[in-house]
């Protein structure tokens, strides 16, 4: 399928006018020029748009809040993006030591951080104990074990929840389904009774909640109500087991248009699942949501220079100095990004793969794109906010790029470039 069978997204904070690309009330050729390229560029209107369109939800009409949100910081971790979030009032979904670091260095209230993940080392929960967390959700009778023991050593009470795995096709790409049975995430559905009853007789454990997370880009409301239905009967059987669930973690995954998805409205989306909470008699539990994606991916652009214009037997290459290095999506997922050029130019287009310089075929950023383009000119790879820089690497010894964030007409440096020298500053060689 090629760029003119697919509709750009919505960017909002990323708009064209008279044939020039803008980052709010900056063009993106400034930018480039600035800082040079490959480079990151965010909206902060955008990630702000969207954080309050879930918020706008999680109050009801009496000026109560009904759930609170916890930007899973996976999908972009970059401390002023999450300074913003902390500043219009949200906690973090952590799945790392190192992003509790992260949280931690921006001031951070410890009390609205859930640390997650599937593998946490006895060091990594710890760290977490030590913080006081709000909670660690557990992902296998072992951790649930492992936490213990790291408790007992420590003396301090282990808050905890399980993230129970609901075998709900959350019709998603199977690299980003998290919520069936074949996946390594959480516990069993038939598991997951027999584990909390294990975990209420344990020494340093407290059980407060119930987490489920079933996928991420998903455009279709049915499976987190379906999901959801499973986990509130759970929470029902476990009252009635004496087992008291405090609150009620929806995860996040909800996606965003990358040019022909079609996810529903965010506050539309968050409306449907609170409504559904409270429908069932379980409004008085404490909701966390946890989006990622849709906070941030369509609030980030990657610029990039074409270098190369090659003509092949079977395709046409634009070769840009941009990478998988850079934008890991298209070779892990075949995922589909928009690309235009950043100023509109009245030449002939023609079809081309957009591909980086780096030494493996899976280097390609799009297939099949129309694009009227010369060499040195700039390309604006969209919605690549979320899951672009955090999935960077230094394959084939490249710096990884810089991060702006653009407010307004101001636009800050929020991540240096790396330097090459940088890459092998801590390395050596053998004596002689």
């Amino acid at each position: 399928m090629t760029s003119k069978a697919i509709p750009l997204p919505d960017l909002a904070g990323f708009t064209e006018r008279n044939g020039t690309w803008y980052a709010e009330e900056i063009p993106l050729s400034d930018l480039a020029k600035e800082f040079g390229t490959p480079l990151y560029v965010y909206s902060k209107k955008v990630l702000t748009e969207a954080y309050r369109a879930y918020d706008k939800a999680c109050v009801d009409s009496s000026g109560k809040r009904r759930a609170r949100v916890h930007y899973a910081m996976k999908a972009n971790s970059n401390l002023a993006v999450i300074d913003c979030f902390k500043k219009l009032g949200s906690g973090f979904d952590l799945v790392s030591g190192g992003e509790l670091a992260r949280a931690l260095a921006i001031g951070a209230d410890p009390k609205s951080l859930v640390f997650a993940g599937v593998g946490k080392s006895a060091h990594e929960i710890a760290q977490a104990l030590k913080a006081g967390v709000k909670c660690i959700n557990v992902e296998s009778i072992a951790e649930l074990h492992q936490i213990n023991r790291v408790a007992t050593n420590l003396n301090c009470r282990a808050p905890i929840s399980l993230r129970v795995n609901p075998d709900v096709d959350a019709q998603t790409h199977p690299y980003i389904s998290t919520g069936l049975k074949g996946n390594k995430f959480g516990i069993a559905y038939h598991e997951v009774l027999k584990t909390y009853r294990e975990a209420a007789l344990l020494s340093q454990i407290d059980v407060v909640g119930i987490d489920c997370h079933i996928g991420s880009q998903i455009t279709n409301t049915a499976p987190y109500l379906d999901a959801l239905d499973k986990v509130l009967e759970l929470v029902t059987q476990l009252k009635k087991e004496g087992i008291e669930i405090h609150h009620l973690d929806l995860g996040g995954g909800l996606g965003i248009s990358y040019g022909d998805d079609n996810p529903p409205d965010i506050t539309e989306f968050t409306n449907t699942l609170l409504n559904r909470v409270a429908e069932r008699g379980f409004g008085h539990l404490d909701i966390v949501l946890e989006p990622g994606r849709s906070l941030v991916g369509n609030a980030g652009v990657l610029l990039t220079q074409v270098e190369y214009l090659k003509p092949g037997a079977e395709k046409n290459f634009c070769i840009v100095d941009a990478a998988m290095t850079e934008l890991m999506r298209p070779a892990l997922y075949e995922a589909y990004h928009g690309i235009v050029p950043i100023q509109t130019k009245q030449i002939t287009s023609s079809t081309y793969d957009v591909v980086g310089p780096v030494c493996e075929s899976g280097d390609w950023l799009g297939r099949d794109r129309q694009l009227a383009v010369e060499e040195g000119d700039l390309l604006a790879i969209l919605s690549a906010g979320a899951y672009g820089f955090v999935m960077a690497s230094n394959y084939n010894t490249r710096p990884k790029p810089a991060e702006i964030m653009v407010d307004g007409k101001n636009a800050y440096v929020i991540r240096a470039r790396e330097n090459i020298a940088d890459l092998f500053s801590s390395e050596t060689t053998l004596p002689d």
